[in-house]
């Protein structure tokens, strides 16, 4: 079992810098991966496994409330109305 010590204040400093170049860039190109592809490897490399999911689901909740407060908020269509 690997223990995975807490981060030290360099450590998520590099953490944090890496995730929010890799979001400038996302926002930068329309969320194309793709063209972003190095500092998503940089963000992997220097943030532990769990934060980066962790960050990965907060900006895909990010994206969705921002969506919300432009475009309020439309439900699905009911299906099968009769």
């Amino acid at each position: 079992v690997v223990k995975m010590s807490a981060p030290t204040m360099e450590e998520r400093k590099a953490c944090w810098g890496a995730r929010d170049e890799f979001w400038r860039c996302l926002d930068r190109h329309a969320d194309d991966d793709s063209k972003c592809e190095k500092l998503r490897l940089s963000f992997e490399s220097r943030c532990p496994q769990q934060w980066v999911k962790y960050f990965d689901k907060r900006r895909d909740f990010l994206k969705y409330k921002r969506k919300l407060e432009t475009e309020g908020y439309h439900p699905p269509e009911a299906a099968g109305k009769s």
